[in-house]
């Protein structure tokens, strides 16, 4: 079951592998999206840190260094589908909605085994699906709202600290992240990301085309 399909403070009951290939996906092929990034962000590197150790012993897992640590919020679409200007006019019309937007603080600590992931959810989630909705008004704006990608109400905001490999029980990780002592991470968000992103590596890496600041 997805995280998005999961009760509040549940875990799946089984996993799965994350890295099948979703469709339009392939090696050497590169993906727009809208992230929250987190590169100054100790507090919360060091709860991601806390997981890590915690489950450093466990097998299947893609462990996610500080560096790879991302809040995805919406996708754009795929690098060879999107014209330059239209990019360019996306950016502006998100950084002119956003920009409306003060800064604001969630927490991070608790931890969900998803059926793919090992995730905290961010808390509280509504400031952040506040920044989803105006990403998505903006790319309503500039290429249809029929155009707009992913589920409208299917979002719950969260940071992955790992992914899964194989298929099984999640019994295992939920009891090795139960192990970890953890306390909760206040962390500012201050912008929004436009990335271009890829899986190459059986890991999300990006490069930022810019930074969208809020208020």
């Amino acid at each position: 079951m997805s995280l998005a399909d999961l009760p509040p403070g549940q875990n799946a009951e089984q996993v799965r592998n994350h890295w099948w290939w979703r469709p339009g996906w392939h090696v050497g092929r590169r993906f727009f999206a809208f992230h929250i990034t987190f590169e100054s962000q100790p507090a919360l590197h060091d709860v991601a840190g806390a997981y890590r150790t915690a489950l450093a012993e466990m097998p299947s897992l893609t462990l996610i260094p500080d560096q790879w640590l991302h809040l995805t919020m919406q996708g754009i679409g795929f690098t060879d589908e999107i014209q330059p200007a239209a990019l360019s006019q996306l950016a502006e019309e998100a950084r002119n909605l956003l920009a409306a937007v003060p800064a604001f603080e969630v927490e991070f600590g608790s931890v969900i085994v998803a059926d793919e992931a090992i995730v905290m959810p961010a808390n509280p989630p509504e400031p952040v699906q506040e920044l989803r909705q105006l990403t998505r008004t903006a790319l309503g704006r500039v290429f249809g709202e029929e155009q707009v990608p992913e589920s409208a109400d299917k979002f719950r905001p969260h940071v992955s600290v790992a992914y899964l490999t194989a298929d099984g029980s999640s019994a295992p990780y939920i009891e090795a992240v139960n192990r970890a002592k953890v306390e909760q991470a206040r962390v500012t968000i201050t912008h929004v990301d436009l990335i271009e992103m890829h899986r190459d590596q059986q890991m999300y890496e990006w490069r930022t085309v810019e930074a969208l600041p809020l208020a």
